[in-house]
């Protein structure tokens, strides 16, 4: 098995969908345990984050890296996470980086922020923080 499948059934497990029917597990079912998702979530990432380092040469960006987001490109990439594709997956298809995909995927409340990553929301106008900082303590 390559691993962009691996990644793609990694991914899917992540986001409570069976790679094989592509329907959503039930909310009893091992997958959707908070642990388990966090570590098919850090699974995925070491998988990206191994692919993006072979697939492009340094200084390389993909065409709408940095480029904003619309509403139609917006609901295009709900709907392929949705439906299970994977975050490099997505990158590809939408030219932009998989730092730039999961940035969205986070803003649109499909992914939580990882653990000692910038706290995107703090640079968002306020009218659009509309996510609750949850489990941050001050101290």
């Amino acid at each position: 098995m390559d691993e962009s499948r691996a990644h793609s059934i990694v991914a899917a497990l992540a986001n409570g969908v069976d790679p094989i029917t592509g329907k959503a597990f039930a909310a009893d079912s091992p997958y959707q345990a908070p642990d388990i998702v966090r570590a098919l979530y850090l699974a995925a990432q070491a998988l990206d984050a191994k692919a993006h380092t072979r697939a492009r040469p340094k200084g390389e960006l993909p065409a709408n890296a940095g480029k904003p987001w619309n509403d139609e490109e917006d609901r295009r990439l709900l709907t392929q996470f949705d439906h299970g594709q994977s975050i490099q997956e997505l990158a590809r298809a939408h030219a932009r980086t998989v730092a730039g995909i999961q940035a969205r995927l986070e803003r649109h409340g499909r992914l939580q922020p990882q653990p000692g990553a910038p706290d995107r929301r703090s640079q968002q106008p306020a009218a659009r923080n509309t996510m609750p900082a949850m489990g941050r303590g001050r101290g």
